[in-house]
């Protein structure tokens, strides 16, 4: 199913995951306790604005993500189930804003905006891979 970008405006998409070990601050390399790690938050609330996209952009197009405001308040630690949600609040041109929330049971322990762009999947990929080999 596409969507014309305009009508993304109100698409919600979730992502879920139990914290593990290898989620944690200490083994992302991103603080020494053994909670889930900021970066590995970022990365749920991603996955979150991805499925907000699901079956609704062509099978040409992909988004990337540009900036992330997050505001990660909570702990939460090894065994917990952790729940992110994303919904596009503004559209303007090829750029998607999401609002971002991160719960942990009924706990909000994450929120923010993470911004995406649509691009041509091929376009993109074989100017990535370009610059990839002019370095």
């Amino acid at each position: 199913m596409n969507e014309t970008l305009s009508q993304l405006v109100g698409a919600v998409g979730f992502a879920s995951l139990t914290v593990r070990a290898a989620d944690t601050a200490l083994a992302l390399g991103s603080g020494d306790v053994p909670v889930l790690g900021t970066p590995r938050v970022v990365a749920l609330a991603e996955a979150a604005c991805v499925a907000a996209l699901l079956d609704r952009l062509s099978p040409e197009q992909t988004s990337v993500g540009t900036r992330v405001e997050l505001d990660h308040t909570g702990a939460s630690e090894v065994g917990a189930s952790v729940r992110a949600s994303a919904s596009v609040t503004v559209i303007s041109g090829l750029k998607l804003t999401f609002e971002v929330e991160v719960h942990d049971g009924s706990r909000l322990v994450a929120q923010g905006f993470i911004t995406r762009v649509v691009v041509d999947r091929i376009s993109f990929l074989a100017k990535a891979a370009g610059q990839a080999r002019s370095e």
